[in-house]
């Protein structure tokens, strides 16, 4: 058994069945837009099962996070000395409680299991370049298998049109990548570490901190914030709708879990410039 067959037992192929059985079940109810509401289901349950994993790591990114500046003093003060770094730095995060890999290990967990969502949602989209026959043929029983066509009208919305294609299908298709990057926006902002604010009372030693804290949180962001989204968005305007629907539900409800575990984040201070606005 090579790595592909082992992946697709383990991953795509339980993924593959669970997405076929909301869809028949959906069909079976008569409900309209059934291929939609299974794409949206299937992402909330997988969104739900690495909820844990996904806590895990924003919890552990928000302590190296805090730690940033710490760890900027420790190599100026050990510049000449690599083993003296990595010893106060080991000693920074076990008097903190932290595990330099926390973060990292969730997301190499999660990491088969979005792959194998993504291929489900490409492979059952009309016009997506997936074929319906690799999802029959992961199938686990006979009974479940799909025609060769499926219905692709979602709320009046072709899932397998592209917004690309908005010249000759209408430019409300244009909305879809402009979502997606204002929510992936959203997302990436909220995950970077609040503005560090300035006290006249701060000591030298405090503002120095704070000024090498706002220079490595302001390198991330001009990376992150604004590259990831542009980036999401031109995937967005490739790619048929129904894959947008699936990654705008899974950023969604990431927006929830960081706002439940870091609140507003990087996005408190444009939060708080709206609602003065409202006031």
């Amino acid at each position: 058994m090579n790595i592909g067959d082992i992946f697709n037992l383990i991953f795509l192929g339980p993924i593959i069945n669970l997405l076929v059985f909301i869809f028949q079940t959906l069909q079976a109810l008569h409900i309209p837009g059934a291929l939609g509401f299974s794409i949206i289901i299937l992402t909330v349950i997988i969104r739900v099962l690495v909820w844990p994993f996904m806590a895990s790591q924003i919890k552990a990114t928000k302590k190296m996070a805090e730690l940033k500046p710490h760890l900027n003093e420790l190599k100026k003060k050990h510049k000449d000395d690599k083993q003296a770094l990595a010893s106060a730095q080991m000693a920074l995060y076990k008097e903190h409680g932290v595990n330099p890999a926390g973060g990292c290990l969730p997301a190499l967990l999660q990491i088969p299991v979005f792959i194998a969502l993504y291929q489900s949602i490409i492979n059952i989209l009309p016009g997506a370049g997936g074929k319906i026959e690799t999802i029959n043929s992961l199938l686990y029983s006979p009974s479940m298998k799909l025609p060769d066509y499926l219905d692709p009208n979602f709320l009046g919305v072709n899932l397998g049109l592209k917004p690309s294609e908005f010249g000759t299908h209408g430019v409300f298709l244009l909305l879809v990548p402009l979502i997606t990057a204002i929510l992936t926006f959203i997302q990436s902002k909220m995950a970077m570490p609040k503005a560090v604010k300035h006290y006249p009372s701060d000591s030298p030693k405090e503002e120095k901190e704070k000024e090498g804290f706002e220079e490595s949180m302001g390198q991330v962001q001009s990376q992150m914030v604004f590259m990831m989204p542009l980036m999401i968005g031109f995937f967005a305007w490739q790619f048929p709708v129904g894959l947008a629907i699936y990654w705008n539900v899974y950023t969604i409800l990431g927006i929830l879990q960081q706002y439940q575990v870091t609140g507003w984040g990087g996005l408190e201070s444009l939060v708080t410039r709206v609602k003065s606005l409202g006031k």
